[in-house]
């Protein structure tokens, strides 16, 4: 018998202090329903999210099948998503559950961490509305990024919850096939899983959540190696790191274990690993590099060529992209050298393309800037600019994260100012992918130093380029500033390390 499995989702980061989430962010990056979402999932550069559409293939490949496509949306990283564009969401896949029938499964893509205007846990409240409507009987598995803040709720309405294993995130591919693989066993043997979840006081920033790295790495790593030890009876092990932004009372780590059959296996293995993670909790912390000396080691023409993160603004965890602390004071100090990408601010991309290759121009960044608390640090600046090259920003990634997806990111510049090279894109999004240099014929090989405004992404995008021990992260100001002490916090459960030094836990 063909499994009857519907499909659904609704993706967003969401970082408290951002500018809150509408229908249009959305529909930008994502809103696709029916047939439309899975002609999108099964084309070769699907332009959706990476596990999603391998999700489709894996059951495409592994047998027969009806998917019944309910919505997926997704935004890029922003602020609380508006209540009337959840509840919205939220109807359609309601309406589409009860118009499709008897279910055998249901397949949720989320991201895991957003928040809503109306709800700290919009994640819970999504999964217990599908249960409600499909019932006790269908499988119910979900997909999440590794930065989710995991919600009891999340857990007790879901068989399955499968989280990435890698940041930057180049597994999204391989957790959709997994996904589809273990919903196929599941269907196949009768059996129910059993899930359990551990969460110690741990809400570290996203910084210190390298997977390359101790702590979090090694705790990944000894998940996996402890349920390959366990064999058949652990399904899988997730350790999510959560996203402190969120500022909701489940940020932090969450190690989620699901068994085959036993919820004493399950119980215990998460404790174990919760521990792992709590005797190295030191880990959790990092130093960044001041603005003045990140200025200094761009002026050193002696060094090995550099990555800069620009850390305090990073769009992929819902960063304006239009900050210009760091950019000022290298332009300020007569930086050479330099690519720096990507400032996000439309209109002085249209004014570029109005101008056409070339020109010579004064650049006005930030002209449109509002005082919103969440515009703060985007102050204007300006500088005599040429235009080096245009693109309509219609591209496909190359390595890293984004690596053969679609991106739209709209009227795309390269301004050269003096000795710095400003990439400006339209859409907002982090320059994780060299994708953004080369689609304006920026050759990365030849610039002194690079600046990207990304916070760990663009460490796979870049490797080609800079090894770890040439990337350094700059303490700028931001909505993702890492230094969490300049936050207000006040839904992160507290005590919690690194925010409370003495923070205690036991099992």
């Amino acid at each position: 018998m063909e499994p009857r499995v519907a499909l659904l989702g609704m993706i967003l980061e969401s970082n408290r202090f951002a500018k809150p989430a509408g229908e249009k962010d959305f529909r930008s990056l994502t809103w696709l329903e029916g047939s439309a979402l899975m002609d999108e999932a099964r084309s070769p550069t699907p332009a959706l999210a990476a596990e999603f559409s391998s999700f489709v293939r894996a059951m495409d490949a592994t047998g027969p099948w009806h998917p019944l496509p309910c919505l997926l949306a997704a935004s890029h990283p922003a602020g609380p998503v508006e209540e009337t564009v959840f509840e919205t969401a939220l109807a359609r896949m309601e309406a589409a559950l009860r118009d499709a029938g008897p279910l055998d499964a249901v397949y949720i893509c989320n991201h895991g961490a957003m928040v809503a205007a109306h709800l700290d846990d919009p994640d819970g409240e999504m999964v217990d509305r599908i249960r409600r409507i499909v019932g006790a009987t269908p499988i119910l598995v979900m997909t999440l990024d590794l930065h989710a803040n995991l919600s009891q709720r999340m857990v007790d309405a879901t068989d399955l919850i499968i989280g990435y294993r890698t940041n930057p995130h180049v597994d999204m591919i391989e957790r959709g096939e997994e996904a589809a693989f273990s919903l196929r066993r599941i269907l196949a043997t009768g059996e129910r899983p059993a899930s359990a979840m551990v969460k110690p006081p741990i809400a570290p920033a996203s910084v210190t959540l390298l997977t390359a790295e101790s702590p979090y790495g090694t705790a990944i790593d000894h998940g996996q190696r402890r349920q390959a030890e366990l064999g058949a009876a652990v399904l899988n092990v997730s350790v999510f790191g959560g996203f402190i932004f969120s500022d909701t009372p489940d940020c932090g780590l969450s190690v989620v274990v699901t068994a085959r059959r036993d919820p004493t296996v399950a119980q215990d293995l998460a404790e174990e690993i919760a521990e792992f993670a709590w005797v190295r909790r030191a880990g959790f912390r990092r130093e960044l590099m001041p603005i003045g000396e990140a200025v200094a080691m761009a002026g050193d023409t002696e060094r090995p060529p550099v990555i800069f993160s620009d850390a305090g603004d990073n769009p992929g965890g819902g960063g304006s992209g239009r900050t210009t602390e760091l950019l000022s004071a290298l332009h300020a100090a007569s930086a050479a050298g330099v690519l720096y990408g990507s400032f996000h601010d439309p209109a002085l991309a249209d004014e570029a393309h109005a101008l056409g290759e070339g020109a010579r121009f004064t650049a006005r960044f930030n002209r449109s800037r509002r005082d919103t608390s969440w515009e703060r640090w985007d102050c204007p600046f300006a500088a005599d600019a040429e235009v080096l090259s245009l693109g309509d920003g219609n591209v496909v990634g190359e390595q890293g994260m984004t690596a053969g997806r679609r991106m739209v990111l709209g009227r795309t510049a390269a301004l050269r100012l003096d000795g710095i090279v400003v990439v400006v894109i339209s859409d907002r999004r982090q320059t994780a992918d060299p994708v953004f240099f080369h689609m304006l014929q920026l050759d990365i090989g030849k610039a002194h130093t690079v600046v990207v405004k990304s916070r760990g992404h663009f460490r796979a995008g870049f490797a080609s380029w800079f090894p770890p021990a040439q990337v350094k992260e700059v303490d700028t100001g931001g909505l993702t500033s890492p230094v969490l002490e300049r936050w207000p916090m006040e839904n992160v459960p507290r005590p919690s390390y690194p925010l409370d030094p003495d923070a205690d836990w036991r099992r």
